[in-house]
């Protein structure tokens, strides 16, 4: 498998009035196009962090992120712009959906914000299928128009996962996707993982939960603020 996404010597600190924390301390990290890769760790480890780190959503301190082959770094904000929205797709524990919005309109948010305003009048129905398309892929057919207060836990986070999907993301970053979730429903949730990654999705996925870790390709584990490698699942 070719390398999608690397990570090299990742240090980030965060300053509490005169206190430093070191939540990385010099992190090396590949992921390989069409793995499931699960990252491991306490709360508080810095697993949100280093996936804020890869999806451009943060810089490191110190060290370098790659994206085939081509530094973080070195993207302009543009750039940076167009990776975050087209090249990486997030799933949250929290959901983040707008609560003005529909399931239908968060899911067709990704496609409005690489649109120019020109050009949305005339793209706007077919962003409009293809989260339609999405949202029947993850079960919700029957609840598009319902805003996020009238969905459930479950039900919100298959609406973050088709949002997530919207631009046919190269990775997909999921950061505790079942932390907020009962046992039935995060089943539910890993199962539609499990449909990605069989359909070729590279997922990257942190969680504190060593069960949902083990149905991943690979595992690493996340202490003192650097990776480990665990192996693979069983």
């Amino acid at each position: 498998m070719s390398e999608v996404l690397k990570a090299k010597n990742l240090w980030r600190r965060f300053y509490i009035g005169t206190n430093i924390i070191e939540v990385l301390r010099g992190s090396d990290l590949s992921v390989f196009r069409g793995e499931w890769l699960a990252i491991l760790g306490r709360s508080g480890s810095g697993k949100s962090t280093l996936l804020h780190l890869l999806g451009g959503l943060d810089s490191p301190d110190v060290g370098e992120i790659w994206f085939e082959d081509q530094s973080l770094s070195g993207f302009s904000e543009l750039r940076l712009d167009r990776y975050r929205n087209e090249r990486v797709g997030f799933v949250f524990q929290f959901y983040h959906l707008l609560p003005e919005l529909n399931a239908m309109e968060n899911v067709m948010l990704a496609q409005m914000i690489r649109t120019s305003i020109p050009a949305w009048p005339r793209g706007k129905a077919a962003a409009r299928r293809h989260a339609a398309e999405l949202l029947e892929w993850v079960g919700l057919k029957d609840r598009m128009t319902h805003k996020p207060t009238k969905l459930s836990g479950g039900e919100r986070q298959r609406v973050a996962i088709a949002r997530a999907l919207g631009n046919s993301p190269d990775i997909l970053l999921a950061d505790e996707p079942t932390g907020n979730l009962d046992s039935e429903t995060s089943a539910a949730i890993i199962d539609l993982f499990r449909r990605l990654h069989g359909e070729g999705q590279t997922i990257v996925m942190v969680t504190h939960d060593a069960a949902i870790a083990n149905v991943a390709d690979r595992q690493l584990t996340l202490s003192a603020g650097r990776l480990g490698d665990d192996g693979g699942s069983s």
